[in-house]
């Protein structure tokens, strides 16, 4: 009898993370949420103002971590997104903010006229103000299945994340720096550790305390959006020397203009670049304990050292 051959099987190959189809996909899942959030009512204007900024496009990394780090630790997309949501609405307010005369200075953000060259500083002061009070109402009325303990922790972060402690303390002192020659990389960091990252650390830990996450979890997470963070900020002054405008969607070369420090001026770039390969080395570190499961977390991580804008 004549047997026939088994044809033997190859090795699979590993599948490799498609990291821009992942964006790609959960961007637009992040952008019919902002889409719904919020409905023009009255006054038209200032829901107007607020849908303006909010909806101006952007990277959505930060609602983007919020979901991965929740599906990581072994929540859901649907028990995230309010929260998500409301890191966007966080993030804009503080753009809208920053770009004033008063703050920044800048006529174009997202690639599109800011806030208040559209509506006015006066409107576009409120609609921040708006977006920031929407975003604690957005998670406590629409969180769903999970515990109210966890809501309010949630609640509590991004309070602490947008306040002094935060977002606005690091600003205050960005402000005191301009013009100095003397900023130390230690005040760098401060300033950069509460201004950006402190709510890149809110959008990772936020989602593993909606999933009810252990502290182990939390503690990593918190150490990987630490690394992130840093990492993210060194590349964004870096870029803002070697970048166009119109790569970056807003006007290049303001923060030599505004004679700020910046990595960059304290390090060179060369430096700098490796100082931010570093931290995401040290982020990607942070979970490697999750296998295959946080590849999104590590994909991003890689992506911000190596992104243009």
């Amino acid at each position: 009898m004549v047997q026939a051959n088994k044809k033997s099987k190859e090795p699979q190959q590993p599948t490799v993370f498609d990291l821009q189809n992942y964006l790609k996909q959960q961007k637009g899942v992040v952008e019919q949420a902002l889409d719904r959030s919020i409905a023009i009512a009255k006054p038209e204007k200032i829901y107007e103002a607020m849908r303006y900024s909010l909806l101006a496009g952007g990277k959505r990394l930060r609602p983007i971590l919020c979901l991965a780090t929740c599906q990581l630790t072994g929540g859901t997309v649907e028990m995230a997104m309010p929260t998500a949501c409301a890191l966007e609405m966080i993030h804009t307010m503080s753009l809208i903010h920053d770009d004033l005369p008063a703050m920044d200075n800048d006529d174009f953000r997202r690639g599109k006229p800011t806030n208040h060259k559209v509506y006015g500083d006066d409107i576009a002061i409120l609609a921040g103000d708006g977006l920031l009070a929407y975003a604690f109402e957005y998670v406590a009325t629409q969180t769903k299945n999970v515990a109210p303990e966890n809501i309010l922790r949630v609640v509590a972060c991004l309070g602490r994340t947008v306040g002094a402690a935060g977002l606005v303390g690091g600003q205050v002192l960005d402000l005191e720096s301009e013009g100095k020659s003397d900023i130390t990389a230690e005040t760098l960091s401060f300033i950069h550790t509460h201004k950006t990252g402190a709510l890149l650390e809110a959008s990772v830990v936020s989602g593993a305390i909606l999933a009810n996450a252990s502290a182990e979890d939390i503690d990593k997470l918190s150490q990987y959006a630490q690394n992130i963070g840093l990492a993210f900020q060194i590349i964004d002054d870096i870029l803002d020397i070697t970048a166009t405008d119109e790569q970056l969607g807003k006007t290049a070369g303001k923060d030599l203009s505004a004679q700020k420090a910046t990595y960059p001026s304290l390090w060179g770039l060369e430096k700098s670049r490796l100082k931010a390969r570093e931290l995401v080395d040290n982020a990607i570190a942070q979970v490697a304990d999750y296998g295959a499961a946080a590849e999104p977390l590590r994909a991003v991580a890689k992506y911000i050292v190596t992104r243009d804008r």
